[in-house]
């Protein structure tokens, strides 16, 4: 992971043995990040997530989106 990928991702998710028993959360929210991909699995659009978890901000999701997107391209590309 590049510095800057680092950098987004501290940006949008935070880890913290206090809080949700130290699961991966949107950054200030009590959301795990884990919603969002069990949301897509199901069925849902962004929109929809977005619609059920308000504390989330689209440019939170969207910027965890990009950065999965670029780890698996990395990863496949390897």
């Amino acid at each position: 992971m590049t510095p800057e990928q680092k950098n987004a991702l501290d940006q949008v998710v935070w880890v913290d043995p206090e809080r949700m028993s130290g699961t991966p959360c949107f950054r200030g929210t009590r959301v795990p990040i884990q919603t969002l991909i069990d949301h897509w699995e199901g069925g849902s659009t962004i929109e929809e997530f977005l619609e059920d978890f308000p504390t989330v901000t689209r440019a939170q999701a969207v910027g965890f989106i990009e950065l999965a997107k670029e780890r698996i391209l990395e990863c496949v590309s390897s």
